[in-house]
Formats: structure tokens, C-alpha cells, sequence
């Protein structure tokens, strides 16, 4: 009985370390004081003026699209590659998969220094530029492991059999994949995707590498407002970028629970 209490004390604990900053930051968004340490009264007057400032709204904007094109494109890629890996034998395939988990293993300042000096290589060269659209590389980088690791389990539990099946009966490779393959691994590939959406979405330390002038995502941009001062502005955007998130994933989950209470 005694260890039971401790063991649901210990996963309270780690729960309220997990949470209760998150709870802080959103109360101090309905706080109509400036001060952190007062309660002023509850106000909305944040997320107002949350959209109604053009700077952070456009840091808001670029986090957004840069994290869809980037989860997209990994997700294409990282899905064609397992594909690939899954058709090679056994210890290629082995050695390319430990390839693949050093970027998720590297620090990410390490790749960050390494993307940048790659970059700033290309644009001596005059192929690019820093911004957007290194940024984009970037993060389509780091997210394609991601995407490998999440896709690989469900082709190595695929029938191959059902695949050659399709294709005898006159489908073509095309087809046969869209048919019969995709559905089944589509739960890994929506899980890539999700895990990438996220990665890119937090990512601070690459980004700030290798974007250019004028590019801000929401990390980079809160990293400048804290010299300044955080604004109260940015307690209502986490907040709301904090419930988004938790329908999505509420949303999701109810989706496979229903599909493998279906099943």
C-alpha cells in the first residue's frame, strides 16, 4: 500500500515539473498586470494586442509555413527512403539506418555550425542566400530521421506478399502502393509527419544558425524579446500554440482509438 502511495506521488511530482510552468505561463496570459509577480485582474487585453502586433505575428506566420513545408517534404522523402532501405538486405540496411539516427543523436549545435558553414560556402559560391529558404533546408535536414524512424517499423511488418499480389493482378507499382501498401504503414508516416511538424515547430538553435535577415520564427523571436523583456503578448502565443497542440494530439488519439477499437 505504502508503495503504491509513492509510486503515485512520484508520477504527481513529475507531472506538476512538467506542467505547472506551462500553467503559469497561462495564467500570466490573462494577467492584466505587466508584473510577473502581481495579479493585476483578469484581462484579454493580450490577445489583442497579440494580433494587432505585426512583428510577432509575422514570426507566427513564418514558424507556421516553415514547419507544414518542412514535415511535408520530410515526410515525401523520409517515406521514399524507407521504402528504399526496406528492399536493401539486412546489413545495409543496418549500416544506412545508423547513418541515418546520427542527426537525432548530434547535438544540435554541432549541426547547426555545420549547416551554417555549409551555407555560407554556397552563398560565396552565389547559389544562395541566407534566409527562408535555408532555413527550410535546414530543417528538412533534421527532420527526415525522424520520419525514417517512425516509417520503418510499420514497412518491416508489411506483407510483402499482399504488394507482389497487387501487382500480378495487373496493378501498376504506382497503384499498388497508393492500394495497399500506404494504408498500412499511414500510421507511421502520420506519426512522422507529426513528430517532424514538432520538431521543426520548437526548433530554436538550428534555426537561429542559419536564417538570414528579416527571418524570424517564434524561438528566435522570443530570444530577442528577452534582452527587452519578454512581452505579455508572448504569454498569450504560447498559450494558444499550447492548446492547438493538445487538440491536435487529442484529436489523433481519439482517431486511433476508434480505428483499433474498429479492428
Amino acid at each position: 500500500m505504502v508503495k503504491k502511495s509513492l509510486e503515485r506521488l512520484y508520477i504527481i511530482l513529475i507531472f506538476i515539473f512538467l506542467y505547472a510552468p506551462i500553467a503559469i505561463l497561462m495564467v500570466l496570459s490573462f494577467n492584466q498586470s505587466k508584473t510577473r509577480s502581481k495579479w493585476g485582474g483578469f484581462t484579454l487585453e493580450w490577445y489583442r494586442s497579440l494580433f494587432a502586433n505585426d512583428s510577432i505575428m509575422e514570426a507566427f506566420y513564418t514558424t507556421i509555413i516553415l514547419a507544414l513545408l518542412a514535415s511535408i517534404i520530410a515526410t515525401v522523402l523520409g517515406t521514399a527512403a524507407s521504402l528504399g532501405m526496406n528492399a536493401m538486405r539486412k546489413k545495409p540496411r543496418s549500416i544506412l539506418m545508423g547513418i541515418t539516427n546520427i542527426p537525432m543523436l548530434n547535438a544540435d549545435i554541432v549541426t547547426a555550425i555545420a549547416l551554417m558553414l555549409l551555407f555560407i560556402r554556397f552563398s560565396s559560391m552565389g547559389v544562395m542566400e541566407f534566409g527562408f529558404g535555408t532555413v527550410l533546408l535546414a530543417h528538412i535536414t533534421f527532420c527526415l530521421p525522424y520520419v525514417i524512424l517512425c516509417v520503418m517499423p510499420k514497412l518491416s511488418g508489411l506483407d510483402q506478399n499482399v504488394y507482389e499480389a497487387a501487382l500480378d493482378l495487373g496493378a501498376s507499382p504506382v497503384y499498388a502502393f497508393f492500394k495497399v501498401v500506404l494504408p498500412d504503414i499511414f500510421p507511421g508516416v502520420l506519426t512522422g509527419f507529426l513528430m517532424a511538424f514538432t520538431m521543426s515547430l520548437d526548433d530554436f538553435v538550428i534555426t537561429h544558425f542559419t536564417k538570414g535577415a528579416g527571418v524570424d520564427t517564434i524561438s528566435t523571436k522570443v530570444y530577442t524579446e528577452v534582452r527587452k523583456g519578454i512581452k505579455p503578448e508572448m504569454y498569450a502565443l504560447s498559450t494558444l500554440l499550447f492548446v492547438t497542440v493538445l487538440i491536435l494530439l487529442f484529436l489523433v488519439n481519439r482517431k486511433t482509438v476508434k480505428e483499433q477499437s474498429g479492428k
